[in-house]
């Protein structure tokens, strides 16, 4: 008999199906999943055809995860980049790999992935199987080829044995891919003081925070990108900051003038746990994210024409700062 365990992330608890929880399994874990009580506006959890939830397979996906197994000196796994107690980012300006290695980029949340229609910063990935090869193998991170990880994993005293169980197949690109994916996908979380207030609860915000919403979508006018339940309208956009030469964005994907500098909009979910914040990590604290915002940006080419000098007074930006905390989750939703 298994008992439900949660992560604890500050206020945030996470559940994952098959490490340790009975949930009856009897049931289907794709129905139960998708049947979660979801707070208002949230969507179906979307789960592919190609890679249904299982018990194994989640429970698999999960030691992948937090093994290091899976780096070139065995110093780090993807849980070193995505840490539970931050909301899965890792605290750093840009992610740490092997050898202290630094990547380009800040480690992305990775709570609700399985609602992001495509993945990394610049969108380089359709899927969550497809991402996954590229932290395994790029020499900042990972650096371990496919073949190597297939070996370690072929030559462990129980992997072979759990794939098995997971897949009735043995470990391939495929299984690997789709074990890591099915794990991620159970990153669900919501049940944030917003949802309350949204859901009828008066008192769930304080009256800075309610402040905040307002101008949040009015005159701040945040919510022209932020907006929807993950408040992400998951494009692409040039949001003011300065270009530097080693990051152009999107642009390194389409090779197209127009994306340089622009990035995904990241949800605003948990935002006060995933500090330091933009692409490249260059903000400590979400005031210095409003004040960038405040000032209208850096004046630089292919920015947004919505963000320009707004010219709000601290206590404004002290309401939005509120407003943001309120979207910290609380609840568990999902398995």
């Amino acid at each position: 008999m298994m008992r439900c365990v949660p992560y604890l992330l500050g206020g945030l608890f996470i559940l994952t199906l098959g490490v340790g929880c009975d949930h009856g399994m009897s049931e289907d874990p794709v129905q139960r999943y998708q049947a979660a009580a979801l707070p208002p506006g949230f969507d179906p959890v979307p789960v592919p055809a190609h890679a249904p939830l299982t018990a194994a397979r989640v429970a698999l996906g999960r030691q992948l995860f937090f093994d290091p197994l899976l780096s070139i000196d065995r110093s780090v796994s993807c849980a070193s980049c995505h840490l539970p107690e931050r909301a899965f980012t890792d605290g750093k300006a840009t992610s740490e790999g092997v050898n202290q290695r630094r990547t380009l980029r800040n480690s992305p949340s990775l709570i609700n992935v399985a609602y992001q229609r495509r993945l990394f910063w610049d969108g380089g990935s359709f899927s969550l199987e497809a991402q996954v090869i590229a932290p395994l193998e790029h020499p900042a991170e990972m650096n371990l080829p496919l073949a190597e990880a297939l070996r370690r994993l072929e030559q462990h005293e129980t992997y072979p044995a759990r794939f098995t169980e997971a897949f009735a197949q043995p470990i391939s690109v495929q299984t690997l891919t789709l074990a890591l994916a099915t794990y991620q996908r159970t990153l669900i979380s919501s049940g944030s003081a917003y949802d309350r207030w949204r859901d009828g609860d008066v008192n769930a915000l304080s009256a800075s925070a309610k402040r905040g919403h307002k101008l949040f979508h009015g005159g701040a006018g945040c919510a022209t990108c932020h907006h929807g339940f993950l408040f992400t309208d998951q494009s692409f956009q040039n949001n003011g900051l300065s270009i530097t030469n080693a990051d152009s964005g999107r642009a390194r994907i389409t090779l197209q003038p127009q994306d340089a500098g622009r990035f995904r909009v990241p949800s605003l979910r948990n935002v006060a746990l995933t500090a330091p914040y933009m692409h490249d990590g260059r903000f400590d604290t979400l005031m210095e994210v409003l004040e960038h915002y405040n000032r209208g940006g850096d004046g630089v080419r292919n920015q947004h024409p919505s963000i320009a000098p707004l010219g709000l007074r601290q206590a404004e930006l002290d309401d939005l700062a509120s407003f943001l905390v309120s979207l910290t989750d609380e609840d568990v939703v999902g398995l």
